[in-house]
């Protein structure tokens, strides 16, 4: 669109340039139709912004029912491509506004957004589509709160998402506990070029698979799948150290990263359906149990310290002594 222009109608809405994303998507839900997809934006398109840029900016408030539609015509058009959205937030990363592209939306403008123009849209189309507040980090859990303490918010919202780049995991919890009727989820941890395995091994199994699961989240996401030997492709001013869990390297080859590795910990043994069960925690040994439709029991266990530690893995009676390196990740398996 030129300059000055505006499509209040969404008459040039198109998903041309996703087409790439799209057939990706299509191979991706082949291997696995259960799926769920997430979709986030980073920006509103320009003309409903208050910068003539995809940079910073805030959405204006006469464009929020359009910019709602702009949703649901996305949402529809997947569909149409055979690709179901299951949920949204309404911003990535809204406190965030240096990156390119981003949009500023504070907890006050994001409810209203949601109670006034966003659930109101999903209802009268008759979308199920999850309604997920605010997508950021784990340091501002009053932003979400805020949002779920609006009384005419909170029936569209399925619940939060967080980051970990400010705050601690215990943040969800938080949230949580005072609207324990609402879901908590985490949504994104980079790993970035200039890390090291071992150590980017042992915080994020910590904090993101461990620690997530530990405080309620329903699931945990690793940001990205994938990218070239120069860490791209990425919007100009994008991300240029983030890792994919895979490094494609020319055709069919490929290697595998520590983000893949930090994901198979729990996506090999944990899959959907998969239930936390208690299990007690202290000391350098943290770890998360669960068990799995198929009632299997599944123990990720991470020692934190520096030294092998000893320990009995003890169910319904019967226990098991096995060790644990330092520094290291053990995945532990039993009917």
């Amino acid at each position: 669109m030129l300059a000055g222009e505006t499509d209040l109608n969404l008459e040039k809405f198109s998903l041309e340039k996703d087409k790439t994303l799209i057939a990706m998507l299509k191979e991706i839900l082949v291997i696995n139709p259960k799926i769920l997809i997430l979709a986030t934006p980073w920006s509103a398109p320009i003309w409903m912004k208050d910068v003539a840029s995809f940079k910073g900016g805030e959405l204006k408030t006469e464009y929020y029912d359009v910019y709602a539609k702009y949703f649901v015509k996305y949402i529809q058009q997947m569909k149409a491509e055979g690709i179901t959205i299951d949920a949204v937030t309404p911003q990535n990363e809204p406190l965030h506004d240096g990156n390119n592209p981003s949009m500023y939306m504070s907890a006050s403008d994001q409810g209203a957004f949601i109670k006034n123009s966003l659930g109101p849209a999903f209802k009268a189309t008759n979308l199920n589509v999850k309604i997920i507040a605010y997508d950021h980090n784990c340091d501002n859990p009053n932003y979400p709160k805020a949002i779920l303490a609006d009384a005419d918010a909170f029936p569209f919202v399925d619940g939060s998402a967080f980051h970990l780049y400010a705050g601690d995991i215990s943040a969800l919890t938080n949230v949580f506990n005072s609207y324990p009727t609402k879901n908590v989820y985490f949504t994104e941890q980079w790993t970035s070029s200039d890390g090291k395995f071992d150590g980017d091994l042992k915080w994020h199994l910590r904090n993101v698979i461990i620690g997530s699961m530990r405080n309620y989240s329903k699931n945990a996401l690793e940001w990205n799948l994938a990218n070239n030997s120069s860490f791209g492709p990425h919007t100009d001013g994008g991300c240029n150290m983030c890792k994919g869990a895979i490094t494609i390297t020319s055709g069919d080859s490929f290697e595998r990263n520590v983000g893949y590795y930090i994901i198979a910990h729990a996506s090999k043994f944990v899959p959907m359906g998969s239930t936390r069960i208690q299990s007690n925690s202290g000391g350098n040994l943290q770890n998360v149990a669960f068990i799995t439709p198929s009632g299997s029991k599944v123990l990720i266990v991470e020692n934190d310290g520096s030294e092998t530690e000893t320990f009995n893995i003890k169910f319904n009676g019967k226990w098991v002594t096995t060790s644990l390196e330092g520094g290291s990740v053990g995945t532990y398996t039993w009917k």
